[in-house]
């Protein structure tokens, strides 16, 4: 049987940031529990590096990503979608181009439901592909006027800092990339590029004074060091998580001051964004 192969290409005609928000905010607001989603598993590779496996089933399909991690070029993989009907295999998708929308898109999901409407200065930590992702998601949420975009160890990010509405951490740095005593009350920060348990890009000094936003209180707990780490310090508690699902049905009131969402990445989002694409593209 041939199954139908939806390129790169494919994934970024297809799902448009406005696309991809709204398919995610959808499955939220129809009730769908991320708390529920299966975790990643991590198989290490005896040429060295690793395989992830993510699955998940929602909306009548089933997805697995399947990305090694450690090969050339470091980061490949692909989505594998089956009907739940049949079980059968219904399409293959090129995974990483699937990640950077689907990333993107849920930062842009919680920065649409936590920044001011009218936010229009954009700052950027990291300058690869989901720096650009992101730039373009939360342009089709908020009026950005200007954006700046900066490696992890800029020497003006003090300055973009304190003037940012909306902050977007893309980096790969294992420590704090700023200082989160300057971030504004009003601003909003997203954190998606520490995926371990003792890498951070936010420090304590933000974690102390901000509403945390997660996708999943379990996911955040196990994978996420921005959150873990200010646990253990004693800068944020464990029951003060908000969920992401009950900020886009409106089920929780944000207080005032600084917002951050600390995103880990889950299968749900991809099986999101696999159906959208199977319905668009078929």
């Amino acid at each position: 049987m041939q199954l139908p192969h939806f390129s790169a290409a494919d994934v970024e005609r297809h799902l448009t940031p406005e696309v991809a928000i709204g398919a995610l905010s959808e499955a939220l607001e129809r009730g769908f529990d991320p708390e529920q989603d299966p975790p990643r598993r991590f198989v290490s590779l005896e040429q060295g590096g690793d395989l992830i496996m993510m699955p998940s089933e929602l909306g009548g399909h089933v997805a697995v990503k399947l990305v090694t991690v450690g090969g050339t070029p470091r980061v490949q993989g692909l989505v594998v979608l089956f009907d739940s009907a049949t079980l059968a295999p219904a399409a293959l998708m090129d995974g990483i181009a699937m990640t950077n929308i689907r990333t993107s898109a849920v930062s842009a999901l919680a920065v649409r439901a936590l920044a001011r409407p009218d936010a229009a200065r954009l700052l950027i930590f990291g300058r690869g592909p989901q720096a650009a992702a992101h730039e373009a998601a939360v342009r089709a949420i908020r009026p950005i006027a200007h954006v700046d975009v900066v490696g992890r160890d800029a020497a003006g990010a003090p300055e973009l800092v304190a003037a940012a509405d909306v902050i977007c951490c893309c980096t790969t740095s294992p420590v704090p990339v700023f200082d989160g005593s300057l971030v504004r009350d009003d601003a909003v920060v997203v954190a998606i590029g520490a995926h371990d348990a003792d890498a951070r890009e936010t420090d304590d000094a933000l974690a102390r004074r901000a509403t945390v936003v997660v996708e999943s209180r379990q996911s955040a707990l196990r994978e996420c060091g921005d959150v873990i780490c200010a646990i253990e310090s004693g800068a944020l508690a464990a029951d003060e998580l908000v969920p992401l699902a009950a900020l886009v049905r409106g089920e929780v009131t944000v207080p005032a001051g600084p917002r951050l969402f600390k995103s880990s990445g889950m299968s749900w989002e991809d099986a999101v964004m696999a159906g959208a694409l199977a319905r668009l593209a078929g």
